[in-house]
């Protein structure tokens, strides 16, 4: 049976981690993604990577404009196994948070919200004010997991890739997807 896995991809920095997820996504034949790219996010990329948008695009299995408010995923008779924001901005964070649903990245995550389906929030920012801290509490409250992205050194990361696949990994995890992106905590190194 085929997962469906939503990417949202804000415009914090860090557009990086929502690429590699699409890479790996790639390469599991049993998942299906679905990309949300807000505004943010498609000036974000060229700036911080060497990716085209279109490129970026063209790594989903679906792709959705942001101002779509009547696609498959804002609907919870559509059904999908969840969704990852990654990176997920400061902004995204308040609106899921809120339920204020004005753009089809906050209303797919709403959707998981009130579905009770898995949501993953990648949220870059620091450092962070009560203000931030308290929307991370209240979208956890809400049945969200918030997953920074911060590195581990116990799999010895060689790369930066190594570091932004440990958090993927971690997503993964959540979403019970298989992966071998990172060395588990007692391995043995290769």
């Amino acid at each position: 049976m085929v997962k469906r896995i939503i990417v949202g991809m804000s415009g914090a920095s860090g557009v990086i981690y929502g690429i590699r997820t699409l890479l790996h996504l790639r390469s599991m034949p049993e998942v299906q993604s679905h990309l949300v790219l807000s505004e943010g996010a498609r000036i974000t990329i060229p700036i911080e990577t060497d990716y085209k948008v279109d490129e970026v695009i063209a790594l989903a299995d679906v792709v959705y404009r942001q101002d779509n408010l009547a696609a498959a995923i804002s609907s919870g008779s559509f059904q999908t196994d969840g969704m990852m924001v990654m990176p997920c901005s400061i902004k995204s964070l308040s609106a899921i948070a809120n339920s204020y649903s004005d753009n089809l990245l906050a209303r797919a995550a709403d959707v998981c919200l009130k579905e009770k389906r898995k949501l993953a929030l990648v949220v870059r920012e620091t450092p962070l004010h009560k203000g931030h801290l308290e929307l991370l509490i209240k979208a956890a409250d809400l049945g969200a997991m918030i997953l920074p992205p911060m590195p581990a050194f116990y799999p010895q990361p060689e790369t930066i890739e190594d570091v932004i696949d440990h958090t993927i990994g971690k997503a993964f995890d959540y979403f019970e997807l298989p992966h071998t992106l990172f060395r588990r905590w007692g391995e043995k190194p290769d």
